[in-house]
């Protein structure tokens, strides 16, 4: 059952909540509380319905489970007592930064200990010299990029929760962002890890090195594993140079089909641009009722395009693509002035969920990855989705690497919406694999597209999943039903 819903003691929207089922949720044992508060101190361990209630939904809540206790950790030998005595009781551990995912992959469905690693927050090192950076689980993406930028270097990951993500998090969940066209998403910077096995095992996996081949990647195959192999308690990052200068462009087009084919043209004409995104009619009209950013309400897609780089290099390309995009037909370009306008124009973007979760009591949002050149007919198909079961949609994105974004509003009393929305997904993402894409580009898996996964992956590669975690958690303790354990 997919669904994305912000939470207030998150993100500040309006929230709707439906329980998961328990496969557990058995009460933890007193003298395994007793054992927890040793490790970490009275004050680490919540058990009272109060205090645990915030850890029993992440920013998926339509998702809900009831976790037996939340424990925070504040370091890594922390982390490993607790996973130790977790696998010997047969406890499940759920692991967790600030609950920002879009996946439902906190959700403790089966109870046990929630490991919140909010409390590990060093940034241990900045090096300029090697282009790299070594944080603990707990800093957020924006704490970190910050940090950088204040000596001249780029982080480049720029998810759109980046300033209450934790780094960890990102890590675990392989996030994307507006950048991604150009630089990657969270894996292509992430050197080295320190993590902890479910047997309390801590193991370093890569270092800092750009290049280092010695034995399987095991730093690749926990980043996007979801908390269902290790719990991730340091992250060793690469670097980049600060780009002299950014700037930012926005052309309209009367549909999203000739959107794409300025994409296409932008592309042709040799150019990766920092900045590639898309909102559709319905999106336009949602952010400029909520931003009022003096947004074209009748355009049927905008298309928002940046670059970043030297002064010289940043005008051409963009003059290149604000060109393509008027020989393709836009309905009118205009190019952002200064930083104050660029970052109005980005605005406009990264307000897309709160600006659509004003329209209905619920919004789930998923997201889908195409071929690019399918990006205008997945669209289509969303399209034909969204009426033929009768769901109102709004579609934003990733249009340089074809990450979309469908998102549906309704009315909890409006009978069977919820069901609507849900048969209305599953058709998305049966299009999406019919189209050579994905069931997800960057939100992940959790427990949100689990019934999906198999769909994408098929039988052989769901049993060789089955067997790497059981290679790394013999028990089955953390975050079990996950990723198809």
């Amino acid at each position: 059952m997919p669904g994305q819903l912000a939470t207030p003691s998150h993100t500040g929207y309006a929230v709707r909540t439906t329980t998961l089922p328990s496969a557990a949720g058995r009460p933890i044992p007193p003298d395994v509380l007793d054992r927890l508060r040793s490790i970490v101190g009275g004050d680490h361990v919540l058990v009272t319905d109060g205090d645990v209630e915030p850890f029993a939904r992440d920013a998926t809540p339509l998702f809900r489970a009831r976790p037996g206790c939340v424990v925070l950790p504040a370091t890594t030998g922390e982390v490993s007592a607790i996973l130790r005595m977790a696998t010997e009781h047969g406890i499940p551990v759920t692991p967790r930064g600030a609950g920002s995912n879009l996946a439902a992959a906190t959700i403790p469905e089966h109870g046990g200990i929630v490991l919140v690693l909010t409390r590990m927050t060093a940034l241990k090192e900045i090096s300029g010299d090697e282009l790299l950076a070594v944080v603990e689980a707990g800093v957020t993406t924006a704490e970190l990029a910050d940090a950088c930028a204040a000596k001249g270097l780029l982080y480049a990951p720029d998810p759109g929760s980046r300033t209450v993500s934790t780094v960890a998090g990102n890590v675990a969940m392989c996030a994307g962002g507006l950048r991604g066209l150009k630089y990657g998403v969270t894996r292509n910077y992430v050197l080295g890890l320190e993590a902890v096995l479910p047997t309390g095992e801590v193991i370093r996996t890569g270092g800092r090195l750009w290049k280092d081949v010695a034995g399987y990647d095991l730093t690749r195959l926990l980043t996007g594993s979801e908390g269902t192999l290790a719990v991730i308690t340091e992250v060793t990052v690469a670097l980049l140079p600060m780009p002299a200068v950014a700037r930012t462009g926005v052309a309209y087009f009367d549909s999203l089909a000739d959107a794409s084919r300025a994409v296409a043209g932008v592309i042709h004409d040799g150019i990766v641009p920092a900045t590639l995104e898309f909102l559709d009619n319905r999106c336009i009209n949602a952010v400029e009722d909520f931003a009022k950013l003096g947004l074209d309400r009748q355009a049927g897609a905008l298309l928002l395009f940046g670059d970043d780089g030297t002064a010289e290099a940043v005008e051409r390309s963009l003059s290149l693509m604000a060109s393509t995009c008027e020989r393709i037909g836009a309905r009118g370009v205009t190019m952002a002035r200064d930083i104050a306008e660029s970052d109005a124009l980005l605005t406009a973007r990264r307000c897309s969920l709160p600006a659509l979760a004003r329209l209905a009591p619920i919004t789930m949002l998923e997201d889908a990855t195409v071929p690019r050149p399918r990006l205008a007919e997945m669209v289509d198909r969303i399209d034909a989705i969204a009426v033929r079961h009768n769901v109102v949609c709004a579609t934003f994105g990733h249009a340089g690497d074809g990450n979309l974004h469908p998102t549906i509003v309704f009315d909890p009393d409006d009978g069977d919406a919820r069901h609507r929305a849900e048969a209305a997904f599953s058709d998305v993402f049966d299009a999406a694999i019919e189209l050579g894409g994905t069931i997800t580009g960057e939100h992940g898996v959790g427990a949100a597209k689990r019934p999906y996964l198999e769909r994408r992956l098929g039988a052989d590669q769901m049993a060789l999943l089955r067997r790497l975690k059981a290679a790394f958690d013999p028990a089955g303790i953390l975050n079990p039903g996950k990723l198809g354990s």
